[in-house]
């Protein structure tokens, strides 16, 4: 689910019989929960503006999403040794660095 830029992940809980959701691209925590498909995502969108108004009220900015992008700064001679592995496995620089990263945070990726 995605709104006002914030993309919510939602996992059942059959134990309880909910669905509980959280905010998954910006650090600070918010989570939302339901016990209808319907009801979930209404309780997304009010967490992520409750949280915004929260932050409103504090004199606070919200935290903004992730934007997919960030730049990196190497020394000249390991860019080259990415850019030379991006060209072995016929990727871009960026879709090879994507791929490391991936499975760097993803321990189900390094199995």
């Amino acid at each position: 689910m995605e709104y006002k830029g914030y993309v919510g992940r939602v996992q059942f809980d059959e134990s309880v019989g909910l669905l509980h959701g959280r905010v998954e691209n910006i650090s600070a925590v918010i989570t939302f929960e339901a016990d209808s498909v319907e009801q979930i995502e209404r309780e997304f969108r009010a967490s992520v503006d409750e949280y915004i108004a929260w932050c409103k009220e504090r004199g606070k900015e919200p935290e903004r999403p992730y934007a997919g992008k960030f730049l990196v700064r190497m020394d000249p001679g390991i860019h080259a040794r990415v850019a030379a592995s991006a060209a072995r496995a016929n990727m871009s620089v960026n879709a090879w660095v994507t791929e490391v990263l991936t499975t760097a945070v993803d321990p189900a990726r390094q199995e």
